[in-house]
């Protein structure tokens, strides 16, 4: 089981928690520096991007998510 936790944030950034790795396309680490505590973008609108640069607060972006359950997985194709 990983030990990262992610909270959606209302309006806001996807907040990682743990021990983590953040890889790009190519399977590139980010050097996080140490850090167990990054905001991930969720507006699109960061110049920091995949990390939050609080642009979300100057561009208006709204968004509110409320946990709920996941169908279960689609059986596989035989």
């Amino acid at each position: 089981m990983s030990d990262i936790k992610i909270t959606v944030r209302n309006n806001g950034p996807l907040r990682l928690e743990g021990n983590m790795t953040i890889v790009d396309a190519d399977g590139n680490a980010y050097g996080l520096a140490g850090r167990s505590v990054v905001s991930l973008c969720r507006c699109g609108h960061s110049a920091n991007k995949p990390f939050c640069d609080g642009a979300h607060n100057r561009q208006g972006f709204a968004s509110e998510c409320r946990a709920f359950e996941l169908p279960p997985p689609a059986a596989p194709k035989a």
